[in-house]
């Protein structure tokens, strides 16, 4: 028997082969899910999942082959509205991967996600390291704002492949530079 959460809601998932399947399963509006015959909360068992790239996951294993199913996504098919069919991604407002409650999810669309993304508290971290970082660099302050002026310079003679192996970089590395996503301090 499951204890159940104040306000909490189950609702069984649908998938591709789950008629297939002994037990069926459900996933409460807390991000909670669980396995069980007849009634969830009468003869429910919380299941943990597993976590796939710090998502938690269901990995049931069905007649054509293993079906992921990734909590997050199944607790907003459920419990979160979608604008319009264009919100295609679910994101997590907080940033906290493990933290599937339905207040924490949103549909978002690719632009949203990316831009979500780049507000993570993990990402703003390593950007200031990355920033601040001195070992380990092929390139240089000095280097970068050569590179930097020659790129900039229409009258330049040199590619972008012929500067890369000058220097021993890469033409992303360039490309990096001049969009100010590598070494965007120098100036």
């Amino acid at each position: 028997m499951l204890k159940k959460n104040a306000g909490e809601v189950w609702k069984q998932i649908q998938f591709k082969g789950h008629k297939q399947l002994r037990k069926k399963y459900a996933i409460s509006n807390h991000g909670r899910a669980a396995s069980y015959d007849a009634n969830v909360e009468k003869d429910g068992k919380l299941l943990n999942g597993s976590l796939t790239s710090g998502y938690r996951t269901l990995n049931l294993k069905i007649e054509d082959g293993n079906g992921t199913i990734y909590i997050h996504r199944e607790v907003a098919k459920l419990f979160c509205k979608k604008a319009s069919p264009k919100y295609k991604f679910v994101i997590h407002i907080n940033h906290k991967k493990n933290d599937n409650n339905y207040k924490n999810l949103k549909w978002a669309t690719l632009d949203e996600v990316s831009s979500h993304q780049q507000n993570s508290p993990l990402k703003i971290a390593y950007k200031k390291r990355q920033a601040n970082r001195t070992e380990g660099l092929k390139l240089n302050a000095t280097q970068v704002k050569v590179i930097k002026d020659l790129i900039k310079n229409p009258k330049r003679k040199l590619t972008f492949k012929q500067i890369a192996a000058k220097y021993k970089v890469s033409e992303m590395t360039l490309y990096r530079i001049k969009s100010g996503e590598n070494w965007g301090k120098v100036k």
